[in-house]
């Protein structure tokens, strides 16, 4: 029997517009969520735009806002924007204010941006001996290169080297990846916690809701459904899945892919770029994060195209695994840390490599449930009552030491 806890008091710093149905703020909300549930109080500082935490979650974490002078700012995807700059430094303002109001214990920055505000933050009130914990999602600099925001020569040498500086910031750092993890830990001369993204457990949907759903999106009760899920953009591995699936397509009659999530636009610039048009590829958007088990309830096998090279976890991942899915993906080491050896591994991060895996992946009907079941066994391995935990032990840690 755990002995009783003292409520912390937590500021979670997030540089992002949030909540938009997104893997960076679905781990925000997520751990959140796990903290208040274990008694903790969480504030989270945010920027102007963004939903609400839903009423019917019945949580009491208060979202506190910048002002809203960027009036025209409604960027809601992931991606690099100069105007991040102005927002960010409205937010160090916005942190200091409640920093100094709420008296938090502990300041916890999510990402780089994140940590860097609560560093200032943390030395401008240096007497109250508030902790900070640096919470990385992902390589700042490898994002960039992904969006395309970034390429070689002296300005990618720079962003690398504010990364490694900024890696080095904290009472603790926490990566959401393994491969994240070595070159934090690099930076900072120690090692650093992996905290994964957490995992949403998923009741099957029943024979005549799942006809239902189909029926909803236009979708054949007896095709092999083949689902993405998540943010169109190209660090995802959109590129890839948009070019496999015509080579899929072609190599099975019965199959249909279902792509759920946003922005839609992106993806549709995609398609048009690589000429895929198709009547068995069907596209919803928006997808709502609460209404997710809904979609995924309708796919047979799911896909996850991100590539190696981005250096972040998968949050979609664990969400299929929740969800009962056999899952197709790179041969990465995030990929085996969740799936061991129950996933569908493409040979290599091509379309071709990622077509093949998805066409086997449909040939084996019979072995869906049972690859399904070991996933969602997996599953409750990473589930967010546990990163509640973690997170609080090492608030706890840092606190003790600071007595």
């Amino acid at each position: 029997m755990e002995s009783e806890k003292i409520p912390l008091k937590i500021l979670m710093i997030a540089p992002t517009p949030f909540f938009a149905d997104r893997g960076t703020h679905i781990r925000i909300l997520e751990e959140a969520l796990a903290l208040e549930r274990r008694g903790h109080k969480v504030t989270i500082v945010t920027y102007h735009i963004g939903q609400d935490i839903p009423k019917e979650l019945g949580s009491d974490i208060e979202v506190r806002r910048i002002r809203r002078l960027l009036f025209w700012y409604h960027k809601l995807e992931a991606g690099p924007d100069w105007q991040k700059i102005i927002l960010d430094i409205m937010l160090i303002r916005k942190t200091f204010f409640v920093a100094r109001t709420t008296r938090p214990d502990i300041l916890h920055g999510h990402l780089h941006e994140g940590v860097l505000i609560g560093r200032m933050v943390q030395l401008a009130l240096f007497w109250r001996k508030m902790r900070l914990v640096s919470d990385f999602h992902g390589s700042l600099t490898k994002e960039m290169i992904s969006h395309q925001y970034l390429f070689g020569g002296l300005l990618r040498k720079v962003f690398q080297y504010i990364e490694y500086r900024i890696n080095r910031l904290g009472d603790a750092a926490l990566a959401s990846s393994w491969s994240n993890a070595k070159d934090i830990s690099e930076a900072r001369g120690s090692e650093v916690k992996v905290i994964p993204d957490g995992a949403r457990l998923f009741s099957p949907a029943d024979a005549s809701a799942r006809k239902e759903l189909r029926e909803k999106y236009g979708v054949p009760l007896s095709a092999a459904v083949a689902l993405y899920t998540g943010a169109f953009v190209a660090n995802k591995g959109l590129e890839i899945l948009v070019q496999a699936m015509p080579l899929a397509l072609e190599g099975h009659p019965d199959l249909v892919f279902v792509l759920a999530g946003f922005p839609a636009n992106e993806l549709d610039v995609m398609m048009k770029k690589y000429s895929v048009n198709h009547d068995r590829i069907r596209i919803i958007s928006p997808l709502s994060y609460f209404e997710l088990g809904d979609i995924l309830s309708l796919g047979d096998i799911a896909i996850d195209p991100k590539q190696a090279q981005v250096g972040q976890a998968s949050g979609k991942m664990l969400q299929y695994m929740g969800a009962s899915l056999p899952v197709v993906c790179f041969d990465t080491e995030n990929n085996r840390e969740y799936l061991g050896t129950g996933g569908i591994f493409a040979a290599e991060e091509t379309p071709r490599a990622l077509a093949d895996a998805i066409l086997l992946s449909v040939s084996r009907r019979e072995e869906w449930s049972r690859i399904g079941s070991e996933h969602y066994h997996r599953a409750e391995m990473f589930g967010w009552g546990k990163t509640g935990k973690s997170l609080e032990k090492i608030y706890e840690t840092l606190l003790d030491k600071n007595r």
